[in-house]
């Protein structure tokens, strides 16, 4: 059991650094053997840098269906959409969530951690912040003989800033700055050539429109709709060994629109629906050239490689974020794939117990994630408590049958709890 504890976790970091350091060799398909293949039934799955930047870290969005672009806003929207914070009806909040990754395979000691706060000063907008550690517990690294030549424990971490202003009574506009470091290898030789780490800065820009103005059945009611683009930040690199074919992976620039509703069905309850529609901006992987008597991709005069259908995704930040929509090998139903899906709905009883569900929905020949997931919270003074399950779908999942946690602190009830005991006194 030990032996298969310690390959499972090599193997997952093996797959780490080929993704992120060899993205431009994923699809080198023989073009010639397609024989008529249709394109977007081919599996071509979108792979980024520090893929642990998408990956919910909070339980209330989580039991959602990882929904959050147009919820309430709360201590974590710094990873949804900052700008909703812009809407806070509160003054200061944080919260610190838990997720345990890789459960179902006995794994112990891979998780993700999350801090998170925001502070809303009136008269200027609302400024917030987080801290991100994704840890992939311990490694043992060893040569290609089976020699142990070192161990290590790879980690990745994001710290961001961010603020959030109202432009009218309903829109508001939000950014926010990220610092992102990835320590996969401790600088350990891979191929025959040094490691580092992956650094990068990356900003998120978002606005959201929410009136709290309008009557559904003569019941109160709030509609809300966001875009928020996160991750825009200069490509990522392991090594200095960059050349015509890897110049480094792109981060997960990622496009959200999201639409919510909240509905008072009276006094004590009230329920929010939302969905979220997500498409990275980043290039889709393109199909190569391959030689048919010797098996190997054809290089071109640049040293690149020769593409047979799709575009380069060796380019700037700007062209690939624009022609993602346009640069897949199987055309405008292959970009429609890209996008995925969630849903979420939220109950609330007296602002004091909540229960959530919710389903998310990845195309099958752009990663198959499938889900459903479901959720809790519960309030008590200044103290709140949420839970999220995941219950895959369509394959296997490394949140699969796992419960995480968020805690969250709300500092203006206990400063009201404080003025209502001095009165009392």
């Amino acid at each position: 059991m030990m032996m298969f504890y310690k390959n499972m976790k090599e193997l997952a970091l093996t797959l780490s650094i080929v993704f992120i350091g060899s993205v431009a060799f994923a699809q080198t398909i023989n073009y010639n053997q397609l024989g008529g293949q249709d394109l977007t039934q081919r599996v071509n799955t979108i792979t980024t840098a520090v893929p642990f930047l998408m990956i919910s870290p909070d339980s209330r969005a989580a039991g959602s269906g990882d929904a959050g672009a147009a919820s309430s806003p709360d201590a974590n929207s710094i990873h949804w959409n900052t700008s909703k914070l812009a809407f806070s009806e509160k003054q200061l909040g944080v919260s610190f969530s838990y997720t345990p990754w890789l459960r179902a395979l006995n794994i112990p000691d891979i998780n993700l951690l999350y801090l998170s706060g925001y502070y809303n000063y009136p008269s200027l907008g609302t400024f917030t912040s987080s801290l991100r550690y994704f840890s992939l517990g311990d490694i043992v690294f060893t040569d290609i003989n089976g020699n142990t030549i070192g161990q290590f424990k790879p980690n990745e971490f994001a710290f961001d800033a961010g603020f959030a202003r109202k432009m009218s009574n309903v829109f508001g506009m939000g950014a926010a700055v990220r610092y992102v470091n990835s320590n996969l290898t401790n600088g350990t030789f891979v191929d025959g050539s040094a490691t580092r780490p992956g650094r990068s800065v990356a900003v998120d820009i978002s606005g959201t429109y929410r009136n709290d103005k309008i009557k559904i059945n003569k019941r109160n009611a709030i509609f809300t709709s966001a875009l928020s683009i996160t991750n825009i930040g200069s490509k990522m690199s392991y090594s200095d060994n960059n050349n015509a074919t890897n110049q480094g992976s792109f981060l997960p620039i990622n496009m959200r629109i999201g639409l919510g509703l909240t509905v008072d069905m009276d006094e004590y309850n009230k329920i929010s629906i939302i969905a979220d529609i997500n498409k990275l901006l980043v290039p889709t992987p393109p199909i190569y050239e391959v030689d048919p008597t010797t098996g190997s991709t054809i290089s071109n005069a640049s040293g690149g490689y020769v593409i047979a259908e799709g575009k380069d995704p060796n380019r700037s930040i700007a062209s690939g974020i624009f022609g993602s929509f346009s640069d897949a090998p199987g055309g405008g139903t292959e970009e429609l794939h890209e996008f995925n899906y969630a849903t979420g709905l939220e109950y609330w009883y007296n602002d004091l117990f909540a229960v959530r569900a919710g389903y998310f929905y990845e195309h099958p020949t752009k990663g198959a994630r499938q889900y459903i997931t479901l959720g809790a919270g519960v309030k008590y003074n200044v103290l709140g408590l949420d839970f999220a399950y995941l219950i895959p779908t369509a394959q296997s999942n490394p949140l699969a049958n796992t419960l995480r946690f968020s805690l969250s602190f709300d500092f203006d009830a206990f400063s009201a709890q404080n003025k209502e005991s001095k009165r009392v006194d």
